[in-house]
Formats: structure tokens, C-alpha cells, sequence
């Protein structure tokens, strides 16, 4: 026990400061490295979120990948604890440029070979290893510096490092995210993670070095800085270059909200394409076609107050404004920067045929769900037109809990249509979203039309002209009352690609290949998942 104190009273001696100062600026690197590993973890998690869909499963990935690869970094690590100063300054300079760019490859791995999954896996594995390699290096050096027992060392480390995770992970949503970017926040990141590791070594620690050690880590720690700082410089003519690779020549507008990322492609009221996410949403060339077989049918009937949840574009406004006897449409839009361009883009809003100038018509952004559980008076019809049921953010508005929501705000007789997704590609997803209806106490009365340009995510792989062989729209009529039959108003404008005929056809198509009963997606038992 003496020998061990005179070895640490040795050791500290060493240092260029006082024990305890050595000890707070080990548990402040501590602190910082905590912080930046989590926004890395954050970056790929939300990234992947975007590029492949599916939050849940991404998360899952990541996180899982992650956790398994720091085991397998704490136990690397001990071949370091040798030459621990020199180790962590390596270390750190290797996390940073991995974890700092790996929002940037990820993003290229998808935006020129439309795959991104494998190197997801491969930096959550790299980033992994080499952030539970981080602590027991940290344990060698903190015992470095100040004669504490081990448990008291790891208490100390362990304190620091929750610390720092809590500030990353505020950081990454109400800092670097709206101010930075997703891309420039990580290289920001690792910069900051470079700097502190390596300042660290070279200054605390600089008497365990040999000269060459000492112009090693210099060198790495400036090459990598200066790497992460000219990507930095250049990531807007990435974003550039990525964005035409994925979406085409023509892209516009490329807004990143705090929502989702919001792009248009094309100068023409014929070639203007909107993206959400990466998905088309909206393309020009047959929207109507969507637009037409999503509205008119729930039309048939009263309709003097209608409300659309979601629809931010305006097209769905535009065909329910076609009907003179409508007195007000409430659009409920999550994202307000969706509703802006509708207002402003001269293309967009050529193709709503400027609604959001109609008297008639009031925006208001807000989250469909939590929009409905506050009273807001009753409508005659609500038109659903919102993403996909098999993203996972969108989930919660496919489910039995919130048909209950809108049966509520429907008057008696009142309508309601959903857009399920594609019947012919997603049965499965579509059969579950009519199961979810009923058992949120509607009437259904399901269709399918035909028209649908294969167009539903971008990517390099995937053609965008007018070649595209067509998928089709599945859509669930339904109300509080029985839903007889698919009808359109006598009183129905003229339309160009729906008919009473064709509607009562795309009745009889979704019929014939209904699926057995198929459970209902609760909030509580999700039952969507995001399909090939």
C-alpha cells in the first residue's frame, strides 16, 4: 500500500498541474466526449430515420450495434492501458473524424448508390468500439493524476460521462439541429471532440510522451481538425451535389424544417414534383388523378364545413373549393414551411389554384391527433390526407384511437376518407388501416384507382419520367352511418379522370381482394411497419 501511494505521489508529480486541477480537466474531457459521442449516436439515429424510414427499427439498430460494440471496446482498450495517454489522444482523433463524418457518408452512400443500410451499421459498429474503449483509458489517467480509490474514480468518470450525454442529447435537437444542420453539426462535433482529447493529452499529459509520440498525436489531431473544417467549408456544394444526384437537375427548393426536409423539383405547373423526406408527395403530372379520387367521393352529401388534416399543399382544398355550396375548409398542417410555399411558390400554388387566396379557407398548423382532442365544433366531412401509415411518425394517425377521435368531430351523416396506401404493393398495412376505422366505430366502404406513378421514394435507382409503370392509390371511405355505396354529388363539378362509373369499378377492385380480418393498429399495438 505504500509502495502504491509513492507510485501515485510519483506519478503526480509528473504532471504540469496541481492534482485536483488535473483531475477537473480529465473529468471535463470526460464531460465533453460524453457529450459529442451522444450527438453522434443522435446524427445516425435521425439520419437513417430520414434516408431509410421506419424510426423504430433505425433506433433499434443503432443503438443495439452500438451498445454490443462498446463491450467490445472496453475490452480492446486494455492492451492501451500501457501507453493510456497516447491511446486516448488516437482515440479521440479517430472518433472524431469517424463520428464527424458520418452523417456526410451516410448521406452520400444514399444520395449515389441508394443504399445506406450497410453503412449504418458500419459506423454505429466503428463508433461503438470506439467509445467504450474511452472509460478505461479515462480510469488510468484519472488515477494518474489524484490518489482516489477505484471506486471513487469510477463514480467520478461515470458522473461526468451521464452529464455530458444529457447535454449532447438537448444539444443535438434545440442547438445543432436548427442551427447547424444535421450534416454541419456533426462536423462541428468532431472538431470539438478532436480538440478536447487531444488538448488533453498534450498538455496534462505531455510528460508521458517521447518526442515521437508527442509530433504523432500533433500531427493526427491537425490533420483531422483541418479535415473536419474543409468539409465544413464545402458541405453546401455537397448538399448540393447530393440533392441533384437524388432528386434530379431541377430541384428548386430544398427547405430542412423542423419537421422534415421539404424539396421541389421542376419550374412547371407539368413537371413540379414536391418531396417530404425524401418521398414524393406530390407530382404533377397526376396528382389530379389522386387528388380527384381522394375527395370527390366523400363529397357526396352534405359538405357544407369540411376539414383536411394534413394537405398543407392545397390540392385537396382546391378540388373541395370547386363545390360552391362549401362555406369553410379548415387545413390542420404540422408543418408551416408546407403551407408557405403553397402560398408562394408560383408553380405550387399555379396547382392549388391559389386556395390559400379563397375566403373560404383557414390554416392553422398543428398535429392532426392532438388537434382533435381539443373541440373544435363538428364537420361534415374530414379528408385525410397525410403520410403513409408505414412511417412510423405517421402511425398514431392510422390508429383505432384516433378514427375514434374523428368520429367525434363528425356531424351525423358525416364523412370521412383516408388515404390508406398502395393497395396492390401494402395490402397488408392498407386491410389494417380499414380494421383500425371500424374499430374506431366507422362504417367502411374501401377503393382503389389505378394511376399512380411509381415514384414513392427518390433515389438514384429510381426513374422519374412519366415511363414509370403506375401503382395505384388505396383509399377507405367511411362514415358514422353505413356507407351504401360509392357515389359521387349529382352536384360534382366536372371532373377529369373520376366517374361514377370508374368509382363504383374501383369499389369492386379493393373488394375482390380483401384479406380476412386483419387485428387494428392501436397506439398502444402499432401494426404498420415500412414495406419495400
Amino acid at each position: 500500500m505504500i509502495d502504491q501511494q509513492m507510485s501515485l505521489r510519483g506519478d503526480a508529480a509528473r504532471l504540469p498541474v496541481r492534482p485536483r486541477t488535473g483531475r477537473f480537466l480529465v473529468l471535463a474531457v470526460v464531460f465533453v466526449c460524453a457529450a459529442c459521442g451522444l450527438v453522434y449516436e443522435l446524427e445516425l439515429v435521425a439520419l437513417a430515420s430520414y434516408l431509410i424510414g421506419d424510426s423504430v427499427t433505425q433506433a433499434s439498430v443503432v443503438l443495439s450495434v452500438m451498445v454490443f460494440a462498446m463491450g467490445i471496446g472496453s475490452l480492446l482498450a486494455k492492451r492501451l492501458r500501457g501507453r493510456a495517454a497516447v491511446g486516448f489522444g488516437l482515440l479521440e482523433a479517430a472518433l472524431a473524424l469517424i463520428g464527424g463524418t458520418s452523417a456526410l457518408v451516410l448521406y452520400a452512400s444514399f444520395a449515389w448508390l441508394g443504399e445506406s443500410r450497410y453503412a449504418l451499421v458500419g459506423f454505429s459498429l466503428a463508433i461503438g468500439v470506439l467509445i467504450g474503449a474511452e472509460i478505461p483509458l479515462l480510469m488510468t489517467l484519472i488515477q494518474r493524476v489524484d490518489r482516489q480509490d477505484a471506486g471513487g474514480a469510477v463514480a467520478d468518470l461515470f458522473a461526468a460521462d451521464y452529464v455530458g450525454a444529457l447535454v449532447g442529447g438537448l444539444a443535438f435537437p434545440f442547438l445543432l439541429l436548427p442551427v447547424m444542420g444535421q450534416l454541419t453539426g456533426a462536423l462541428v462535433t468532431g472538431a470539438v471532440n478532436a480538440a478536447a482529447g487531444g488538448a488533453l493529452v498534450l498538455w496534462v499529459f505531455r510528460r508521458d510522451l517521447d518526442r515521437r509520440s508527442r509530433w504523432v498525436l500533433i500531427t493526427v489531431n491537425v490533420t483531422v481538425i483541418a479535415l473536419l473544417a474543409t468539409a465544413t467549408v464545402l458541405v453546401d456544394d455537397f448538399e448540393r451535389a447530393a440533392r441533384r444526384a437524388v432528386y434530379g437537375e431541377g430541384v428548386r427548393v430544398a427547405v430542412q424544417t423542423g419537421v422534415q426536409e421539404v424539396v421541389l423539383t421542376g419550374a412547371g405547373r407539368d413537371s413540379l414534383d414536391l418531396y417530404l423526406d425524401g418521398r414524393l408527395r406530390v407530382s404533377s403530372r397526376d396528382e389530379h388523378r389522386y387528388h380527384e379520387a381522394l375527395v370527390h367521393p366523400a363529397m357526396a352529401g352534405r359538405h357544407t364545413r369540411v376539414l383536411i388534416l394534413g394537405g398543407g399543399d392545397g390540392l385537396a382544398a382546391r378540388e373541395v373549393l370547386r363545390y360552391p355550396d362549401v362555406e369553410s375548409v379548415l387545413v390542420v398542417e404540422l408543418d408551416p414551411a408546407v403551407t408557405r410555399l403553397a402560398r408562394t411558390d408560383p408553380a405550387l400554388s399555379g396547382l392549388n389554384a391559389h386556395v390559400y387566396d379563397d375566403p373560404r379557407l383557414t390554416a392553422v398548423t398543428g398535429d392532426a391527433f392532438t388537434w382533435l382532442r381539443a373541440p373544435h365544433g363538428r364537420y361534415d366531412v374530414v379528408v385525410s390526407d397525410l403520410p403513409d401509415p408505414g412511417i412510423t411518425a405517421s402511425t398514431k394517425l392510422y390508429s383505432a384511437e384516433f378514427y375514434g377521435l374523428v368520429v367525434a368531430a363528425l356531424e351525423p351523416g358525416g364523412r370521412l376518407v383516408v388515404h390508406a396506401g398502395p393497395l396492390g404493393s401494402r395490402p397488408a398495412t392498407f386491410w389494417t388501416v380499414e380494421a383500425s376505422m371500424r374499430a374506431g366505430g366507422l362504417s367502411t366502404r374501401p377503393y382503389s384507382v389505378e394511376g399512380r406513378l411509381d415514384g414513392f421514394a427518390a433515389g438514384p435507382d429510381r426513374s422519374r419520367d412519366a415511363t414509370r409503370s403506375p401503382q395505384d392509390w388505396g383509399f377507405v371511405l367511411a362514415g358514422r352511418d353505413p356507407v351504401e355505396r360509392l357515389r359521387l354529388d349529382p352536384g360534382s363539378p366536372g371532373l377529369r379522370s373520376l366517374g361514377e362509373r370508374e368509382l363504383l369499378a374501383a369499389g369492386r377492385s379493393a373488394e375482390r381482394v380483401r384479406q380476412r380480418e386483419p387485428p387494428p393498429s392501436t397506439l398502444v399495438h402499432p401494426r404498420y411497419w415500412e414495406e419495400p
